[in-house]
């Protein structure tokens, strides 16, 4: 067998793969290596891995790619003392071939003397060899979870074992182009806190074909934290005179950049308590700006990428649902108050994440407001102008919001409907928000206990908390995480004004919890 190499040359002008790694790489025999897990004719040729295994074998794992940067690249140079740095890529039962074509493609087109090692992190794949096989070629080392840890923890494991000055994270179903490391490391070593990702082409899931992804594109995302490409605005591109600056972009994509080891480990690596896959861009796209750091995508710099549109391997304990989790732990500990619009999008319950708060405190970072105003000034924050508001009422009497002497917190309660329909009084005029929240101030109907004749309180408005959700239902209002009706309960004084309020089963003819809202 015959590996063949393109020529690429490095700085002293000799061709680097020879006399050092030609015996190492006689030791590796690909086709032995290819030949596991094969595919077979008559099988689904997407069914492991999510993408065209049959054509991902038919693509050679040392093809030649078209150049795809912009030409005024080819002119720029790099500075000699470039530091080394450490290529950290985690996988799960990868499909061998795109593997390879992954550490093959980085040792064609990547000067010997800027790769210090590269650390394959086995997240406990079912076969072994997958990686342990691949120590046969140069710099190439293996490390073997003992069980499922997931993308975060492995890459933390990787960090944790590299000796570069610098760290390079990529996935494991990439293919690097032409130079795509010098303008990386020229940009970190320029300065230790920019965190720095290529370009991501796209390599087709079906034929593997190698397409040039847009020059023009930055990371963005919705308050749901669902990250989006965004293209840049006319504005920001007509300050672009030179098409081979960095773009500045509020979040990575995440599974391909480059980022100063030292400032990885000073930021806090990552959240080791997100699990497996989803949300750790946002969280350290957050922590590098807020904290005194950068990011950026540089043009000259392309990787290629597979793009899947669903996950190939299996969540332990069947828990596919990591991106709500870990998502939602970036928000509690980064987002402020913001997060409310988060919870909005995502009504979800809270996580332990003392942690990293106490992380952020540490490193003196700065408010999600600043991050707003000076990164990502074009996210819109939702606001309350389309929300409904007025008077909830039950025959001649209105819910009100009641302060009472020697209480702390204010006591919802029923009373005669003051002022006019158009301006009701102040004290019983609610909002009904996005998030399903009925509130008067900064206070929401909520319930301390889920179970029937529970009482109806006013606490402070959190925008994660099930039990402050309400719907409409015909004449009903309904709490949506305990299906029972707001209802209007005699108290012992038997006046009809101070009746309590709390929830019962729902009955369509009962008078007592039928209600005249101001929304639908």
């Amino acid at each position: 067998l015959v590996i063949l190499f393109s020529q690429e040359k490095s700085v002293d002008n000799k061709p680097w793969y020879r006399d050092a790694w030609d015996d190492l790489l006689d030791q590796f025999e690909e086709k032995s290596y290819l030949n596991a897990r094969r595919w077979k004719p008559g099988l689904d040729p997407y069914k492991l891995h999510a993408f065209n295994q049959r054509e991902c074998e038919r693509t050679p794992s040392n093809r030649a790619l078209r150049d795809t940067r912009h030409y005024r690249c080819t002119t720029l140079h790099y500075g000699p003392d470039l530091p080394p740095t450490s290529i950290v890529i985690t996988f799960h039962n990868e499909a061998r071939a795109t593997l390879l074509r992954t550490i093959r493609s980085i040792l064609n087109r990547t000067p010997v003397h800027l790769i210090h090692e590269i650390i394959l992190v086995d997240d406990f794949s079912d076969d072994p060899n997958d990686c342990l096989l691949l120590t046969k070629l140069p710099k190439v080392k293996c490390l073997r979870n003992d069980r499922r840890e997931g993308l975060i923890r492995s890459r933390v494991r990787g960090a944790d074992m590299a000796r570069g000055e610098v760290l390079t994270f990529l996935d494991s179903h990439c293919e690097v182009n032409k130079d795509w490391l010098l303008p990386l490391l020229q940009r970190v070593k320029e300065d230790r806190t920019r965190v720095v990702s290529p370009v991501i082409d796209i390599i087709n899931m079906d034929t593997f074909a190698y397409v040039a992804a847009s020059a023009d594109l930055r990371g963005g995302f919705d308050w749901s934290l669902h990250f989006k490409w965004e293209q840049l605005s006319a504005e920001q591109r007509a300050r672009r005179a030179d098409p081979t600056e960095p773009i500045k972009t509020p979040i990575i994509a995440g599974g391909l950049f480059v980022i100063d080891r030292s400032w990885f480990n000073h930021l806090g690596k990552y959240d080791t308590a997100m699990d497996i896959w989803g949300g750790e861009n946002f969280e350290i796209s957050f922590r590098v700006w807020m904290c005194g750091g950068s990011l950026e995508i540089v043009p000259c710099s392309r990787v290629g990428h597979v793009f899947r549109k669903k996950h190939p391997y299996v969540f332990p304990d069947g828990n596919a649902n990591t991106y709500i989790k870990n998502t939602r732990r970036t928000a509690e500990v980064w987002m402020d108050e913001f997060k409310l619009f988060y919870y909005w999008a995502r009504p979800a319950a809270r996580g332990n994440v003392r942690g990293r708060e106490e992380l952020r405190r540490r490193l003196k970072c700065k408010s999600f407001k600043w991050y707003l105003d000076h990164v990502y000034p074009e996210l819109k924050i939702p606001d309350d102008s389309d929300s409904k508001s007025g008077v909830i009422r039950q025959r001649q009497n209105c819910l009100e919001y009641q302060t009472l002497e020697g209480q702390e917190m204010p006591v919802l309660g029923l009373g005669p409907c003051m002022g006019t329909k158009e301006v009701p009084a102040l004290y019983q005029e609610w909002i009904y928000t996005h998030g399903q929240q009925i509130r008067q101030k900064q206070h929401c109907l909520s319930l301390s206990t889920m179970f029937p004749a529970s009482q109806v309180l006013l606490l402070p408005c959190n925008a994660s908390d099930g039990k402050q959700r309400w719907q409409k239902s015909g004449s009903h209002l309904e709490h949506l995480a305990s299906h029972f009706c707001l209802d209007s309960e005699m108290a012992l004084d038997g006046l009809e004004s101070s009746r309590m309020l709390v929830i019962s089963p729902c009955e369509p003819s009962a008078y007592t919890q039928r209600w005249e809202v101001p929304f639908s």
